[in-house]
């Protein structure tokens, strides 16, 4: 059981700097580490000469998920994912969904390991068409994430990034090159709140997703979670959505989540769904063509549409597909009407499973 870093997980992006520090590159936290010290993230340290990362091999649980949970709409849909996640995460959001991994600081909560070649391999006995980075930020653990997409491509199997988008330009080019689909969390449209919630800046996500959409071939999805009162009103969500629109293109499906009381917001109430059904309508009229609400049962808002001749294509009910008039090209069946996403055929018939998987014993729960 690997339970600390070695040379051998040695971080790729790094420098020395002043009073004999060295400076980690992997995210614009930019953390300048002392012997010893760890960064930000929690699980990127300086031992000796060097940086690592402590969490490679480990993690806080594997899970088969839909795909639809990561979320995404339009990538191999109905099909189950392998999921997983570690500890930690470069951002500080106080509203954050999944505080007890991301903010851990528990190197006991990694109960479960596995080599990339394990978790490859799982994927394929399990019969997932893909393996999903999520829980918590990929990012802060490139190096295990980049062999496991490494392995995972070599059984044919393909790689999903569950990321806040917070990464510096090298490693950025090196962790997207690996991935198959991302869903980037755009946490709002405004760099005061980025800076005041998130304590990271707005534009440094807006160029990872400029980064993925024109510069990968990796499928994008975004998720914008909606506070009451922080990041709901028309003119922010007008903002956001023109922005995706004309920057990355009216094919870029955007999901509207619901925010639920957590971690060090709990003084505010849950969003209504109305306020979700609302900010769908605006960014709609702002030219997107495939925009979702989410943790919210709306039939309506989690099914897509086609562009061009508006019947329903993909129906859904929470994660359970209801509807498919798709061809197995990914094209409209009334009208022809190509669907932009990623499709392999007919969809899967996964539904709204979740199966616990324990790697290390080799045995599912």
């Amino acid at each position: 059981m690997v339970t600390t870093a070695t040379p051998l997980h040695r971080a790729r992006y790094w420098e020395p700097c002043a009073k004999g520090r060295l400076r980690c590159t992997l995210c614009p936290n930019y953390c300048r580490l002392a012997d010893g010290q760890r960064g930000a993230c929690f699980v990127r340290q300086r031992q000796g000469d060097a940086i690592v990362l402590t969490t490679y091999g480990r993690s806080s649980g594997f899970g088969v998920d839909p795909i639809e949970k990561k979320p995404l709409n339009h990538f191999l849909p109905g099909t189950p994912v392998l999921s997983f996640g570690t500890a930690g995460c470069n951002l500080t959001c106080r509203f954050c969904q999944n505080w007890d991994i991301s903010k851990s600081q528990e190197m006991d909560t990694l109960a479960d390991q596995a080599s990339p070649e394990a978790i490859a391999a799982a994927a394929e006995r399990l019969q997932c068409p893909s393996v999903a980075f999520t829980y918590n930020d990929p990012v802060i653990f490139l190096e295990y994430a980049v062999d496991i997409a490494e392995a995972c491509r070599a059984r044919g199997v393909r790689t999903v990034a569950v990321t806040a988008g917070y990464i510096c330009p090298e490693p950025r080019r090196e962790f997207f090159a690996q991935m198959d689909a991302a869903n980037v969390d755009l946490k709002a449209f405004d760099n005061d709140f980025y800076e005041a919630l998130c304590g990271a800046r707005l534009n440094d996500i807006l160029e990872t997703l400029r980064y993925i959409r024109h510069e990968t071939r990796t499928w994008l999805e975004i998720t914008t979670l909606l506070i009451p009162g922080r990041n709901d009103s028309d003119a922010e969500i007008t903002a956001l959505a023109h922005w995706v629109a004309t920057e990355l293109g009216p094919d870029v499906p955007l999901h509207f989540t619901a925010f639920h009381p957590d971690y060090k917001m709990q003084d505010l109430l849950p969003t209504p769904p109305s306020t979700l059904t609302h900010a769908r309508r605006i960014a709609r009229e702002q030219g997107l063509r495939y925009v979702y609400t989410g943790n919210v049962h709306d039939q309506e808002g989690g099914s897509t549409y086609c562009h061009g001749c508006g019947r329903c294509l993909i129906g859904r009910d929470w994660f359970e597909l209801r509807a498919w008039n798709l061809t197995d090209s990914g094209a409209c069946r009334h009208c022809g009407t190509v669907c932009a996403g990623v499709f392999a055929g007919p969809p899967g018939s996964w539904g709204s499973r979740r199966q616990a998987v324990r790697l290390g014993a080799a045995a599912l729960v």
